[in-house]
This record gives C-alpha cells, sequence and structure tokens, in this order.
C-alpha cells in the first residue's frame, strides 16, 4: 500500500500540531519537583509566528527533521596510525573458531621453523657460490669451474625461491595479516604483503578490466604486439568544472578506455604505479597516440607525447611517479578536427638487466643498497619534429624493452573540442588541421548535366 502526504499550509500545520497529543517520548520524562523556596519559571509559551520551525544540528534546513551527528570515537587506520587486530569472536564462544586460529598458528609456526633451515642453508651456499664465481673470474679458461659455479648458482636461486614460498604461506592465512593488508597497513618489505596485493589486483577486476579495453580498443596489436603486466599502473586527471560541482574533488581516477575532455589532459595526468619486486629495477615511461592522420599514406601514424627513461621502482620505493617531465617534455593530447577518437597509451617497460641474464633472486640480494638491478640506457631526447611518425615498435627493439616479460599499460580517449584550437596554437605553435571524409563519387553527374529534353 502507498501513503498519501499532503503538505499542509504553515497555519494549519501549526494548528494540527497543537491539536495532536505530545510525543509518546514525553510520557516518559519526569519534571523535576521544585525545591522549598525556589519559584519556577513559567512554561515557554508556543510560537505565534506562520514560519514553521527548523531543527538542525548545522542550522541547515532539515523541513522540521532532526538532523543526527555521528561523532567517530576511533581515528583513522593506516601505516603511521596503525591499530591491533582484535577477534571478533570472544574465546571459548564458538570452540570450531578457537580450534582453526590454533591450527593456523601451529602451521605457521610449522613453515616459519622450516624457513629458518632455509635460511641457514642459503647462508652456507652463498659463501660457496661465491668462491666459485671469484675462480671463474680469475680463470676464465677453466669451463669446469663455470659450469659449477652456473650450478650451484641455480641451486641458490631454488633456495631463495622455495624461502620466499616459505615466507609467504606461513603468514597469508593468519586473520591479523590478512586484516592488516585490508586496512591499508601494509609494509611492502614483506613477502606476504607483496603476494597479498598482487593476488588482489590479478584477481579482484582491476586487471581484468583493463585488458579488457586494451584488446577491445586494438592497442594490443595496434601500438605493440603482446602485454604481460606485472606493474599495477593507474592514472588520475583533473575534473571538468562540471565534474568538480557533482563530485567535489579537483581530480579522480581515470576509468580505462573511458573519454576525457582535452582540457583534462592540459597538463601531465598524474601517474601511479605499484610493483612487487623487492629490487630496485628501472622502467621506461612511454605516452603515444597511435590514431595521428596520414593522408600521404592514406591511413594513420603514431605521435609521441612524452618519453622518460631510467624510472627506479621497487616494492618500497613505489607510488605516484615524480620528475617525468625532465626528458621528452609533455604534449598535451589534441585530437585533429574531423577524426575519430584518439586512443591514448601509456607504458611503462621494464629495462633490460644489468647482469643480461635475467632477474633473479640472487641478482637482487646481491644488489647494493640504492643501485639497481637494470641497465642504464642513454635514450636521447626526441625533437618535436621527430615526434611525428615515431615508431615504437622499432623503439622498443632497439633498446630491449620487452612488453612480454612484464611492465604496465594504461589508456583513455579523446575527441575534437575548441580546446585543441588553443593547444595548436600556443604549445604547438602551428596552424590546426581539418579532416573530413572524401566526398562519395556522383555516378549519376553525367546524367544530371545532360539535357532531358531535346527538341
Amino acid at each position: 500500500m502507498y501513503a498519501l502526504r499532503v503538505r499542509l499550509p504553515a497555519s494549519s500545520r501549526q494548528a494540527y500540531n497543537l491539536a495532536i497529543p505530545a510525543p509518546r517520548r514525553a510520557l516518559h520524562t519526569e519534571e523535576p519537583t521544585p525545591s522549598a523556596g525556589v519559584s519556577t519559571p513559567p512554561a515557554a509559551q508556543p510560537k505565534t509566528s506562520d514560519a514553521p520551525s527548523n531543527v538542525s544540528g548545522n542550522g541547515a534546513d532539515t523541513n522540521g527533521r532532526r538532523k543526527r551527528r555521528y561523532v567517530t570515537t576511533r581515528p583513522a587506520i593506516s601505516v603511521d596510525q596503525p591499530r591491533k587486530w582484535n577477534r571478533p569472536i570472544q574465546h571459548g564462544l564458538i570452540p570450531a573458531y578457537d580450534l582453526a586460529l590454533k591450527f593456523l598458528q601451529t602451521d605457521s609456526s610449522r613453515l616459519r621453523a622450516e624457513a629458518q633451515d632455509v635460511k641457514k642453508q642459503i647462508e652456507a651456499l652463498d659463501v660457496e657460490v661465491e668462491q666459485l664465481r671469484k675462480t671463474s673470474e680469475a680463470e676464465p679458461q677453466n669451463e669446469e669451474a663455470e659450469r659449477v659455479f652456473k650450478e650451484k648458482d641455480e641451486e641458490l636461486e631454488k633456495l631463495r625461491d622455495r624461502l620466499e614460498a616459505l615466507e609467504v604461506h606461513s603468514e597469508v592465512n593468519l586473520p591479523h595479516v590478512r586484516w592488516q593488508v585490508a586496512n591499508a597497513m601494509v609494509d611492502m618489505s614483506k613477502p606476504v604483503h607483496r603476494h597479498i596485493l598482487e593476488q588482489r589486483w590479478r584477481k579482484e577486476g582491476n586487471l581484468d578490466l583493463l585488458m579488457e579495453r586494451i584488446h577491445q580498443m586494438n592497442v594490443v596489436p595496434d601500438v605493440i604486439p603482446v602485454l604481460h603486466p606485472s606493474v599495477d599502473l593507474h592514472i588520475t586527471a583533473k575534473n571538468t568544472p562540471d565534474q568538480c560541482r557533482r563530485t567535489k574533488k579537483i581530480e579522480s581516477r581515470v576509468e580505462p578506455g573511458i573519454f576525457l575532455a582535452p582540457e583534462q589532459t592540459l597538463e601531465p595526468p598524474k601517474l601511479y604505479a605499484n610493483v612487487f619486486h623487492a629490487d630496485t629495477r628501472l622502467y621506461t615511461l612511454l605516452m603515444v597516440d597511435p590514431d595521428v592522420p596520414d593522408p600521404e599514406n592514406a591511413s594513420f601514424t603514431t605521435f609521441l607525447h612524452w618519453l622518460k627513461p631510467n624510472i627506479p621502482l621497487s616494492a618500497t620505493n613505489a607510488g605516484r611517479l615524480l620528475d617525468l617531465d625532465t626528458h621528452t617534455e609533455y604534449i598535451p593530447p589534441h585530437p585533429q578536427r574531423g577524426t575519430p577518437y584518439h586512443r591514448y597509451v601509456v607504458l611503462l617497460l621494464p629495462q633490460p638487466p644489468a647482469s643480461g641474464t635475467g632477474y633473479s633472486l640472487n641478482t637482487a640480494a646481491r644488489a647494493q643498497p640504492g643501485s639497481s638491478t637494470s641497465r642504464h640506457l642513454d635514450i636521447p631526447a626526441v625533437s618535436d619534429v621527430d615526434r611525428l611518425h615515431f615508431d615504437v615498435r622499432e623503439f622498443i627493439k632497439q633498446w630491449g624493452l620487452n612488453p612480454a616479460k612484464g611492465g604496465g599499460a594504461y589508456m583513455w580517449r579523446e575527441v575534437w573540442d575548441a580546446t585543441v584550437s588553443n593547444i595548436y596554437a600556443n604549445v604547438l605553435g602551428s596552424s590546426e588541421p581539418k579532416y573530413g571524409r572524401p566526398p562519395k563519387p556522383d555516378r549519376y553527374a553525367g546524367v544530371k548535366q545532360a539535357k532531358r529534353y531535346i527538341l
């Protein structure tokens, strides 16, 4: 059933309010008994004004309804303000829950003891491998020493891999560890925290949505032949004035593949990258537009908007990417007039390893503090003339950037509006081109020009 609500005039509402009985909660309030010799003030008279009275916690109009104010008594949880995990169920209330916690603690203790044994094996084998390495370098012609060194190094790599797996499995099922990661109390120096965050990124939809849009928009294979992401890359951009009024935010996170207005990308978007390796590796940033018209070849070409090599990233040194405009400076997207939407693709590709044999746990353990395990690339800055017709495939082949071995990617779309004309005039300093579809040939043009009636 539906209730009909009728709004009465102010005078009628006041008369109606005087006619109804007092609220039920007033029946439970007791008037204080006046003491002897103390005068009682007269009762307050009802208002005679026609204007309704509004009761609100902050003085705002709430149509007569009392606005409740909820005061938070607990501070927000963060790394700077950590909080201890408390059992959701009191001890002894549910015996099965107590047994489950006891089993998890027992299993965790067993795996930690096994991890300690593996650590001792690693320490002993590491000393042996270091001696074999020195012998192999001193005698480069000794093939037997080189073979033994490689075998022992592979054995050490397997032990390090086993140790990391034991450290993850010994804590991954503990409730307080899961609770810490879920409540933003993450310590990226711990393998278990890195593992949980990576699995969340891969299995809870963010990576699936990104790869879906990249393949739907044909970024693969139009820009790069293949992509196996290993970096959680995302972007925030400024909101339009209308979005600022609605969301009360200056900027928002960009969903992969959505349309942005050119005014939102006049300034460089903010890039955030989360990596899951403990060692410091170098990455190269690329931002390209593969949908620039190429009338001479009746096709499309690529424009390079942004380039920055040698960006150091590690699990403990991640977050927003800074100082990105110090190599090949950022040029705002400027989709040409008369063209369909343009795809703007951001790539964060890993640089080749310094060892030449690939990234490994051994190289990460042997790396000096503050040094990277990647090779530093002396990539020259790209001039404004060479930005057009930029060949992404040739570039990544020349510098050994392989997206099949990891990295990150993101993309969005834009179409032309009046802001693009200002970009051509103020940023590019060139005249704005205009494109359109070629007119269809008129097969009846000759018939239309011929005289229909001949006398």
